[in-house]
Order: C-alpha cells, then sequence, then structure tokens
C-alpha cells in the first residue's frame, strides 16, 4: 500500500470515529442546533414547497396549451387533474413520513432530506416533459416532496419551541410560506412568459440547493442535547438542554406556571389490537377536537385548492389575461396573508383557537358569496371595474384565509401533547407529533384533492358564482362545528404533578 493510500485511509478512519464519538461535537453545533436556524430551516423548507407549487399554477393552462397541445375545452379538466395528484401524493405520502419522522429513524434530518431530493427530481420532470404522463409523475414527486417537509418540519418545530408558543411558531413559519404564496404565481407567470420553462427552473433549481444546505446543517435539540453533559435525561428526550438561556433554549419561552390541566379525560384504555399497539396515536382520533383540527386543515386546504384551480381560468376566459396577468391576481391572497398571518397566529396562543376559528369561517361567507358580483352579474361595468373589484374581494378572501391559517395546527399539537402527558408510557416517552402532523398533513392534501376537482366541476356545472356560493355554505358549517368542539377549557389543578 502506497504512504498516499494510507495516508487517505487514516484520514478516512479518524472522521469516521470521529463521527460516531458524541464525545466530539460537530462543527457548529451551538448554531447549528440554536431554535432560530432550526425555525428558519423549517420555515425555508415550507417557502420551497409553497414557492415551487405556486410557481406552476398560473403556469399550468399556457404550458399544457403550448407544450402538450391540451385542446382548450380539455384544460380545466387537465389542470384540476394535475393539481389532484399533487395533493393525493402528498395525502398518501404524509403518515409514511410522519412513521419515519417518529420511528424510523434516530434523528428527523434523513427523511427531511429525503423530500427534497424528491422535490429535485420533481423539477427535473417539470423541464422536460412534455406529455400530460410525465407532467403527472412530476406533480406526484412534488406531491411526496410536500408531505415530507410538513410532518417531518412542523414536527421539529413543536419539539424547538414547545406546544405552548405552536401558535407564534407556526405564524414565524407562515410568514415565509405566505411571501412565497404572494410571489411565485407572479414570478412564475413572468418568468414564462419571458423564457418559458427555462427561468422557471431556474430559480426552482436555486431554491433547492439553498434549502438542502439549510437541512443538511440542521440539528436538533435532543440531539444536540447528547452533547451537554449536565442536560437531565428528561431534557434529552425532550430535545432540551439545560435551564441556562442559551442559544439551544426555545426561541420563545415556554409557559412554566405551576397550574397544569386535569389530565384525566386525556388517558388511553390499553391498545387491543396490533395496529394501535403499533400506533397507539390511532386512538387518540376519537377526540372530538383532534377530528374537528383535521377538519379546519381539510376545508382551508379545499379553499385554496379551489382558487388554484379556477382564478386562473376566470382570468384567462373572461379578462383575456396572460399568465402574468393571471399571476398578479394571487397578489391578493398572498398579500393579506404575509401582512396578518404571523399577527393571527400570536391572537391564537393569546385567546386561544376557538374564537379565531369561528371568525376566519364566518367572515369567510360573505365573501365567498359576494364573489359572482364581477363575474357574472355585474355585466354592466367596465372590465376594468369588473377587475378591480374581484381584486378587492381576492384580497378579503386572502385575509380569511389568513385567519384560519394556524387553528388545525395549533389546536392538533395542543390535544396532542395532553394525551402525551397523560400516557407517556404508551406513547415510549417521545410524541409522537411527526405523526401526528403526518395526519394533519394527509388531511391538508385530501383537501387540496378534493378542492380542484369539486372546484372545477362546479365551476363547469353551475357556474363560478354558484360554485362559490357552496364553498361559503361549506365555511357557515365549519365555523359551527369550531364553535362547538376546539379549543375547550379543561379544569386546571394545581401542582406539577396533576399527569
Amino acid at each position: 500500500m502506497s504512504q498516499g493510500t494510507r495516508h487517505a485511509s487514516s484520514s478516512w478512519s479518524r472522521m469516521k470515529s470521529m463521527a460516531f464519538d458524541h464525545s466530539q461535537p460537530p462543527i457548529g453545533l451551538r448554531w447549528r442546533s440554536s431554535s432560530l436556524f432550526v425555525l428558519s430551516t423549517v420555515g425555508i423548507g415550507g417557502f420551497t414547497d409553497i414557492f415551487l407549487y405556486g410557481l406552476i399554477v398560473p403556469v399550468l393552462p399556457f404550458m399544457l396549451n403550448d407544450r402538450v397541445h391540451v385542446p382548450a375545452s380539455d384544460i380545466q379538466t387537465s389542470i384540476s387533474n394535475l393539481l389532484a395528484i399533487f395533493a393525493a401524493a402528498s395525502c398518501i405520502s404524509s403518515p409514511i413520513a410522519g412513521i419515519l419522522g417518529d420511528q424510523l429513524s434516530s434523528s428527523r434530518q434523513l427523511p427531511f432530506l429525503l423530500g427534497l431530493v424528491f422535490l429535485l427530481l420533481a423539477t427535473i420532470l417539470l423541464a422536460i416533459g412534455n406529455t400530460i404522463f410525465v407532467l403527472g409523475i412530476a406533480r406526484l414527486l412534488q406531491g411526496a416532496s410536500g408531505a415530507f417537509v410538513w410532518a417531518i418540519g412542523l414536527a421539529l418545530l413543536v419539539d424547538t419551541v414547545g406546544p405552548e408558543n405552536l401558535g407564534k411558531a407556526v405564524g414565524t413559519v407562515f410568514s415565509l410560506t405566505s411571501v412565497a404564496s404572494l410571489f411565485s404565481p407572479v414570478i412564475g407567470g413572468s418568468l414564462y412568459a419571458k423564457t418559458g420553462y427555462t427561468g422557471v427552473f431556474a430559480v426552482s433549481l436555486a431554491l433547492i440547493t439553498v434549502d438542502f444546505i439549510m437541512r443538511l446543517f440542521v440539528i436538533e435539540k435532543r440531539i444536540a442535547a447528547q452533547y451537554t453533559p449536565q442536560a437531565s435525561p428528561d431534557l434529552q428526550a425532550s430535545g432540551g438542554t439545560n435551564s441556562d438561556p442559551s442559544d439551544e433554549t426555545p426561541l420563545l419561552a415556554q409557559d412554566t406556571t405551576t397550574a397544569t390541566t386535569n389530565l384525566a379525560p386525556y388517558r388511553l384504555p390499553e391498545p387491543q389490537q396490533a395496529i394501535t399497539r403499533m400506533f397507539p396515536i390511532l386512538l387518540t382520533l376519537r377526540d372530538p377536537a383532534l377530528l374537528t383540527a383535521f377538519w379546519i386543515g381539510f376545508i382551508q386546504a379545499v379553499l385554496l385548492g379551489a382558487f388554484d384551480a379556477t382564478v386562473p381560468l376566470v382570468a384567462s376566459s373572461r379578462y383575456g389575461f396572460d399568465s402574468l396577468k393571471a399571476g398578479l391576481l394571487f397578489l391578493p391572497l398572498g398579500g393579506a396573508n404575509f401582512f396578518f398571518g404571523p399577527i393571527f397566529g400570536w391572537c391564537i396562543d393569546k385567546w386561544g383557537t376557538k374564537i379565531i376559528s369561528v371568525l376566519g369561517f364566518t367572515s369567510l361567507v360573505p365573501v365567498l358569496i359576494l364573489l359572482r358580483i364581477p363575474t357574472e352579474v355585474s355585466t354592466g361595468l367596465e372590465q376594468s371595474h369588473q377587475i378591480a373589484l374581484y381584486a378587492c374581494l381576492l384580497g378579503l378572501c386572502g385575509l380569511g384565509l389568513a385567519i384560519i391559517n394556524s387553528p388545525s395546527i395549533v389546536e392538533a399539537g395542543n390535544v396532542l401533547d395532553k394525551y402525551w402527558r397523560a400516557n407517556r408510557g404508551l406513547f415510549a416517552n417521545r410524541a409522537p407529533y411527526a405523526q401526528l402532523y403526518g395526519l394533519n398533513s394527509m388531511m391538508w392534501c385530501a383537501g387540496l384533492t378534493a378542492g380542484p376537482l369539486m372546484a372545477g366541476s362546479l365551476r363547469v356545472s353551475i357556474g363560478y358564482g354558484n360554485m362559490n356560493a357552496v364553498l361559503a355554505g361549506v365555511c357557515g358549517v365549519t365555523a359551527v362545528l369550531a364553535a362547538l368542539f376546539i379549543g375547550r377549557k379543561d379544569n386546571m389543578t394545581e401542582g406539577v404533578g396533576a399527569d
């Protein structure tokens, strides 16, 4: 063996021993495991997922016409099908991502990175695909990637800040994703109009590269705690480090009051079936608050899917918009979310999920009904006035969506936290947040599947105005369910030993 070979072998051995030697902390452990960096990584992951999703929405009608040569009469159906494929793939992949995040990996980082590999493959296929089949495969991979982003990312988030501050954290992350939803349709439409898919692909690849680097560098708090000798076993299991304030402590301080919730109503029976013994989180699905939280996420996604499937077509068929102008109509929707999403996240932590959910869904009812005015009723108005009115109503819809952005995630996290604290042994002393948000993401993606299909079908059969009236009725029913079942106040018991 040559001297160079021996030197390389020796260097590799030292690197390998350092990689598995927990006495040697990784380079940059402090900032890589800091709450700010973890929060930023989850935010950038969500930003990339939403941005690349929104980048394609205003482009699809023109891509199908210019590149795939779909007949004009079939474009609405093709758009709805492609959007539904994306959501269906996310729906199927979400529980798988949750299981990988909680049980089949010593760290959440590996499945988090796997999702990004799917996104890269999807982007390449969208760049080269010239058939409906190839575009469908690309949307399938893109949907699977989104499942990993939200199931694993939200679990990392709650591990970092705790369920008590999840509203503020989700509001912060969604402020990034709202920027993505705000600008991606505009950028996508503009790039496609100027460069074709070349510019769209270049921007997508740049974002994926940044996202990959951040996911590669992040270190979970529970992993970082292994390198902190003074950390107690309980803190290591929960992802904390020590009581001293530092970069490793949660960015948003958790509530340390001595009053704790009475956990008796949350104690679960011993699982009797093999599936519930393997996944005891299934036993919590009888809780009406948790089911209503999932339903809220489902309806929120239905609304988003309906807008994505119909707004570009309304803009193109009624107003003669190209891809750039169609993308601009999404500015009012995303802008309201950008400015008001974090504010309503803070309101949820302060006043609870019930009042915010009821407010949000109730406010959407009249606005959705009024969407018929600029498109079907006020034909006597000049087109510029109709467009302005339509954009204003879309902005009010965006405000309603900003209000209902966080309640589903926060309510589900709060309910699961109580079940976990009441049944620590059943959950093997680790809260199954990845599985929870995998289920939540599955419901969200089911909504994204149903939304475009339902909206496209209703628009064709009963018209755009009546379609929005149906959505308004669904929002009214959801407001009633939220008032009845979520944000319940349990009896409080003094002392930290209540569970």
